[in-house]
C-alpha cells in the first residue's frame, strides 16, 4: 500500500495532512508515505490532476488508485480508504 501526500511550500493545510498520513502510517504496517512537493515535481503532479494542495492518494501495491482527498481527509475517512487498498 502507499500513500501519496502531495504539499506546497506555503500550504496551512498540508501540516494537518501530514499529521494525518503519520497517524495511518503508525496504525498500519506496511504503509508507505511518500511526501511530494508539487513546485519540485510539476510534470508528475499535472500528470496526475492535482489540482491543490494537500492532495493525498492511497494506491494498492499494484499501482491502482482507490482514494483521492484534495484537502484533509479525517483519520477515519483515511484509514477506511487504506482498508480498501489492501490486497
Amino acid at each position: 500500500m502507499q500513500l501519496d501526500l502531495w504539499t506546497s511550500a506555503f500550504c496551512a493545510p498540508c501540516a494537518a495532512a501530514r499529521r494525518v498520513a503519520a497517524d495511518a502510517a503508525r496504525l498500519v504496517p506496511g504503509l508507505a508515505v511518500t511526501e511530494r512537493d508539487v513546485a519540485a515535481h510539476p510534470d508528475d503532479a499535472e500528470d496526475l490532476g492535482i489540482r491543490s494542495t494537500p492532495t493525498i492518494i492511497v494506491r494498492r501495491s499494484d499501482g491502482a488508485e482507490v482514494f483521492r482527498s484534495p484537502g484533509v481527509p479525517s483519520r477515519d475517512q483515511l484509514l477506511l480508504a487504506v482498508a480498501r487498498a489492501v490486497d
